[in-house]
């Protein structure tokens, strides 16, 4: 029996009901390491502490064991819904977690006179129809791209739409009827979007023979170009019909493709709507160490499906390549949470098996692909170690850069790459404020001083902090380190990363902190290969934060010197007119319109931009 000094496992199984119900295990630092369900919650419970566990991930969770909490529900599906409530808000460590928080984008067509087509996350306020969910963003933009060369529809902002006084370059290419100038009939603007409805509800065939009506009408009433026009829908329309269809039936399904090897655990899955595939999406659930497969696959399915926070809609079927204990729970849970009957099928032929095998195939190639990845990582660290002639592995890297235009709007960035590579939930910027604009030294000292303010043993020191520049920016962040990390046992081993001749990657000169003694690696190796990337990506990193600050600068200071227009006023011309540029070249008459703008303050907006 697992030895666990700290809690009483004999004492406590005595007060432990036999019901059903979740338990939730804490360590000695009251922070909940595990969430469970059971059926009988004394008998699972009482598993833990037998003599012989075989389970070496159990027999590390019994050990860390301090304390038991227990709540008792009426049934067993009402202990899955709460356990996977409970998942979710602790996050437990030995719990396999499924990090699926965002909600799902939907393509939205507005209610306005000339509705629109666009790009939609988050809640469903503005009046419109929503079709989807999609899998992802992508799905939704490519979705967006293929309707817009069938129906010229307006895919522009209410802001841009409203400010037009001309067509834009959407309707040279054909792709927009322009109805912000009248271009185009009311109702045969309606026609497209009556079309674009039924597209997107899956009715294609329906639409097709709109279209060839449309078209046959036009012929007959010797409206020759309208015709063509139909004409050319109708043969954008077969094509990405023919491109999109797979299935000869028309159903929805869900189909559920898993692959776990060496610790990395992959659900690939296809969402297949209407007969056709509407995305794929891969997920990759955290998994402790020593998790056996049945308990991934039902911690993975019954977080993904049960987690009602998430705008998804659920399909009438679920293809999934092998049941699991608790599977009829979740579709018991599924029908009572969610009010909708779920099936969860295993053994399926033909179409729906090739549907499977496809899943599979992807599931495995998404680890290879992982895994593949994380040993070349794994060998650029090591090589790296041996070049710096390390005594420890590395287990954490940062890497700063400075960006600016001219000194104007100064980030640092900090970025982090531990063992498995860029670790970017632990991604830094800090706005640079208080130095001589263009004074590299100043922002650095600044930064590295606010990111080792302070710094403890228990804090994230990383083993090596490489600095982006030469010689006398690594001399500042040494100073500042050897000031900050004075009580650190292990304090961060320096790297300067010099460019060499021309910029050109390879050349680069390598400086270390303390000796500042200086050298090269071939071009070819590893482990310049792993320093370049951390350095291209604290660059990259730096350089989308100060772009983002100075468009906000930009965007605001103009406006702010002028009396009288205060963040409201600045708000609604930026957002009324469409941008900065837009107000800077609008007209006092085109000025005043906006909300809020008078005639008399129209007028020193217009002065103050030209002064």
């Amino acid at each position: 029996m697992p030895t666990n000094d700290t809690f009483d496992s004999k004492s406590f199984l005595k007060t432990v009901s036999n019901q059903a119900g979740v338990y939730r295990m804490y360590d000695s630092s009251a922070t909940v390491v595990y969430v469970g369900k059971a059926k009988d919650l004394k008998k699972r419970l009482s598993s833990y502490f037998r003599k012989n566990l075989s389970n070496v991930k159990t027999q590390a969770l019994v050990n860390s064991i301090a304390n038991i909490d227990v709540t008792v529900t009426h049934s067993e599906t009402d202990a899955l819904i709460l356990e996977n409530d409970y998942i979710k808000q602790y996050m437990p460590k030995y719990n396999v977690l499924l990090r699926d928080d965002k909600s799902y984008p939907y393509i939205f067509l507005s209610g306005h006179k000339h509705p629109r087509l666009a790009y939609h996350r988050g809640a469903r306020r503005e009046k419109g129809q929503y079709f989807g969910p999609y899998p992802n963003g992508g799905a939704v933009r490519e979705s967006l791209h293929l309707l817009q060369k069938i129906f010229p529809i307006r895919q522009c902002t209410d802001i841009y739409y409203k400010a037009r006084s001309r067509p834009c370059l959407q309707y040279q290419l054909k792709r927009c009827n322009a109805p912000c100038v009248g271009k185009v009939r009311d109702e045969d603007y309606q026609q497209q979007v009556k079309l674009v409805e039924l597209f997107l509800k899956g009715k294609d065939q329906q639409v097709m023979k709109a279209l060839v009506n449309n078209m046959e009408k036009a012929a007959e009433d010797f409206e020759y170009e309208k015709a063509a026009q139909y004409r050319d829908q109708i043969a954008a329309l077969s094509k990405v019909s023919e491109q999109q269809e797979v299935s000869k039936s028309s159903g929805n399904m869900d189909v559920v493709g898993v692959s776990y090897q060496s610790g990395i655990a992959c659900f690939h899955i296809l969402f297949i709507r209407d007969g056709k595939i509407f995305g794929s999406r891969s997920y990759y659930p955290k998994v402790p160490t020593h998790t056996e497969l049945s308990e991934v696959l039902a911690s993975f399915v019954g977080q993904f499906y049960l987690n009602s926070d998430i705008q998804r809609t659920l399909p009438s079927e679920i293809l999934i390549e092998e049941k699991f204990d608790g599977l009829n729970e979740i579709e018991q849970a599924l029908a009572e949470s969610l009010g909708k009957k779920v099936l969860f099928k295993s053994n399926v032929r033909g179409e729906r098996a090739s549907f499977l095998r496809l899943a599979q195939t992807n599931a495995s190639n998404s680890v290879m692909t992982r895994l593949a990845h994380k040993n070349t990582v794994e060998q650029r660290f090591v090589l790296l170690q041996e070049v710096l002639e390390l005594s420890k592995p590395i287990q954490r890297m940062e890497c700063f850069d400075i960006s600016h235009t001219m000194g104007e709007s100064t980030v640092a960035s900090c970025v982090v790459f531990n063992r498995e590579g860029p670790h970017k939930a632990d991604y830094r910027r800090y706005n640079i404020s208080g130095i001589t604009g263009g004074d590299d030294y100043a922002a650095m000292k600044q930064a590295i001083g606010r990111r080792f303010d302070k710094i403890t043993h228990s804090g994230k020191v990383p083993d090596i902090l490489f600095i982006d520049g030469g010689l006398g920016q690594l001399r500042i962040a040494q100073e500042v380190v050897d000031e900050k990390c004075i009580n650190l046992d292990e304090p961060p081993i320096l790297v300067g990363v010099a460019k060499g001749e021309g910029r050109k990657p390879g050349l680069e000169t390598l400086i270390l902190g303390e000796t500042e003694v200086e050298f090269n690696l071939k071009s070819d190796s590893p482990a310049l290969h792993l320093i370049q990337h951390i350095r291209d990506e604290s660059h990259r990193f730096a350089i989308t934060g100060h772009r983002n600050k100075r468009q906000k600068t930009r965007n605001t200071s103009t406006l702010e010197e002028i009396p009288g227009i205060g963040p409201k006023r600045r708000k609604a011309l930026l957002q009324f007119l469409g941008g900065l540029q837009e107000v800077k070249s609008a007209s006092v008459t085109q000025l005043a319109k906006v909300p809020g703008i008078s005639s008399e303050m129209a007028q020193t907006i217009y002065d103050s931009l030209r002064g």
